[in-house]
């Protein structure tokens, strides 16, 4: 296997992980193949190889590629189509619309590519990019997601591209575009569909042994808000998903440092918001901290290793930096009048490196040493339905964090999804009256009955046979009016949040048992039992609240809100022979055989852990990464280890 397949491999095959950059000439930016420097590209090209980036994403610029004009006669009446100012070419490069000098340069580009190890892939329909629409002259008045005339010659474009392009074998996938739904409008789903269908299945006709990359961003389970692009559908016609995990974009990540546990986590729990709901393998294909304005170039390495862990140990395939260059020096747009735009590379323009750039060598060569080949899927402890119509990233968001600092892992899918098996269920902050449909909660309550353990919080979410489920009485529901204190006296350590809420219910006990109340005694955590299984009930929503308030996993007010989740899943964790009582000190299980234990430990928080590791009894220490890990002995079922903060390790378990 060469080392292309192997990058390639790495994204579509569990227990892989690559590194890789996107890529604009650090001479040119987005006018690079209007000014192409062969020599540049090969410079650059050097450069981000030695620094140990295996694949850059790259993009064809679609009006540069494409340069189709239409002009106009009498009263503005439509005259056709033209190369430019010239008639159309009488060839098959003419017919698709497309230069053929920019075809030549691509491939030159690939050779180069090829040259130096680096993987590509490419964003076929390039119209978006840094803030810019980019279109062809004749499209610029289309609506181009929609209107069939530009989605004819888009189609067209990518058929011959493909057909000039697929022989080189650099290429290892093709992208259908970048943030292609920043282009234009979808007003329905299936618009969104409509357009993606016509795109990836131009380039299955043309090439069906390429994986075909979504390059979408901002995707979510249901129509809402005018977002008419979804998970489902783009997992239904594209092989890989894709996040664009930018902590200042994203809803409810930017709130904190981007060296803590909210932001170290965004892209590992973003990736598996997609992921487990569309069914697909999800990748990082563009993140970065955007920046000296968000975060020093020390803060951005340290944010960059601890997410590269992340994302390794969570079977997230592969990291991608934005961008190889730092873009200042140029003078067109989209840099002239974007700031932001201007310093997000792994290098200066003259090539010196800024410390982000060191830590792809240094992930790849940590992953290269481990004594296996591939890192066995993780264990997953619980099935994390997200309710229809409220903010179901946000729920995610919160529930994987809390997940992780209780020391359990969870996989997501959306409420009208075939329910997945599994012997823990989470309903996290359920709002509104249709969080689920009434045969998909009876098929839920079932499972409970034979056994499984049910969480659910609330928001003022609605379901029926609500009392009875859960062994209370709601006795009336008012409007939260101000932050109020919250005692969980059942779970240990009795730990105490503190919140203002969106809803107030007065609450009783029928059967229950009461694991927490208000201050003034209102019950507002329960535990009961339903069948041959148990069900717990939250009346607050302590994800969304988690994940909305600034602060909140540091804040001596919120901080222990984990102890709630690892109360309600604590039987399912004392299956793990490895575990961490540290919240900031994630670890994922994997299991090779049942004679050994693989433990990938991630320290998501700027300071050093010292703290203690509780071992199940039969089980010893096999090997150690780094070796330099200070891991005190085994004593007691308890060993004392010490990780540096924003770094990872990995321990190996035998019986």
């Amino acid at each position: 296997m060469n080392s292309f397949q192997k990058v390639a491999e790495a994204l579509t095959r569990s227990g892989s992980f690559t590194v890789g950059a996107n890529y604009w000439a650090s001479h040119a930016g987005t006018n690079m193949w209007a000014d192409w420097r062969p020599e540049v590209v090969d410079r650059d090209f050097k450069t981000l190889s030695a620094a140990g980036v295996q694949v850059l994403r790259v993009f064809p610029l679609w009006p540069d590629f494409q340069p189709l004009t239409r002009q106009r006669g009498g009263g503005g009446s439509l005259a056709g189509l033209f190369f430019g100012e010239k008639p159309i070419p009488d060839t098959e490069a003419g017919q698709a619309g497309v230069d053929e000098i920019m075809i030549q340069r691509f491939e030159e580009f690939a050779r180069l590519a090829e040259k130096h190890r680096l993987s590509l892939i490419v964003g076929l329909v390039t119209g978006w990019m840094s803030g810019r629409l980019f279109v062809p002259p004749a499209f610029e008045s289309l609506n181009v997601l929609t209107d069939q005339l530009a989605i004819k010659w888009q189609v067209k474009f990518v058929k011959y591209f493909i057909k000039k392009l697929k022989k080189h074998p650099a290429i290892i996938a093709w992208d259908l575009g970048n943030e292609c739904n920043c282009m234009g409008n979808a007003p329905r789903p299936e618009d969104a569909w409509g357009w993606t269908s016509a795109i990836a299945g131009a380039i299955r006709l043309s090439d069906n042994s390429r994986p075909v990359v979504s390059g979408m961003h901002s995707l979510i389970p249901e129509f809402k808000g005018g977002n008419s692009w979804l998970i489902q559908d783009q997992a239904d016609l594209c092989d890989l998903l894709t996040t664009h995990p930018y902590p200042i974009f994203t809803p409810h990540a930017k709130h904190d440092p981007i060296d803590t546990i909210r932001t170290i986590l965004h892209a590992t729990a973003e990736n598996h918001f997609y992921g487990d709901i569309g069914g697909k393998p999800c990748f990082t294909e563009e993140t970065g901290t955007l920046g000296p304005m968000i975060g020093s170039y020390e803060k951005a390495s340290a944010f960059l290793r601890s997410s590269m862990f992340s994302l390794w140990a969570n079977d997230c395939r592969g990291l991608l930096w934005w961008c190889g260059f730092d873009q200042k020096h140029l003078q067109h747009q989209p840099y002239a009048n974007n700031a932001m735009e201007s310093e997000l590379g792994l290098f200066t323009k003259d090539y010196s490196p800024k410390p982000m750039a060191a830590e792809f060598a240094k992930i790849s060569r940590f992953i290269k040493s481990m004594p296996f080949e591939k890192l066995p899927e993780r264990t997953i402890e619980a099935v994390c339905i997200l309710p229809a119509g409220n903010d179901q990233w946000g729920a995610a968001y919160g529930s994987f964090i809390l997940a992780k600092q209780a020391g359990f892992d969870i996989e997501f899918q959306y409420a009208d999804q075939p329910l997945k098996d599994s012997k823990l269920y989470m309903v996290p902050s359920a709002s509104g009256m249709h969080s689920m449909f009434r045969i998909k909660w009876h098929e839920l309550l079932d499972k409970v009955k034979a056994g499984a353990t049910l969480y659910l919080s609330l928001d003022d979410g609605y379901f029926t046979d609500f009392n009875e489920t859960f062994g209370v009485e709601l006795q009336s529901r008012a409007t939260g009016t101000s932050k109020s204190s919250f005692v969980m006296h059942g779970v240990k350590d009795s730990p105490t949040v503190s919140f203002s809420t969106k809803t107030c219910l007065s609450m009783k006990t029928k059967k229950a048992e009461i694991l927490g109340n208000n201050v003034t005694g209102n019950p507002v955590f329960f535990r009961a039992k339903y069948g041959k299984g148990t069900v717990y009930l939250l009346t607050l929503p302590v994800e969304q609240l988690m994940i909305t308030s600034p602060g909140s996993f540091q804040s001596e007010e919120t901080s222990d809100a984990w102890k709630i989740y690892a109360h309600m899943a604590e039987p399912f964790c004392r299956r793990r022979a490895l575990k961490s009582n540290h919240p900031f000190l994630n670890v994922t299980e994997h299991v090779p055989g049942k004679t050994k234990r693989i433990y990938v430990l991630v320290n998501a928080s700027p300071e050093k852990i010292e703290t203690e590791l509780e071992i199940s009894s039969g089980w010893k220490l096999d090997k150690k990464y780094p070796a330099g890990l200070s891991l005190g002995k085994i004593t007691g079922g308890k060993a004392k280890i010490s990780i540096d903060a924003n770094s990872g390790a990995v321990l190996i378990l035998a019986k």
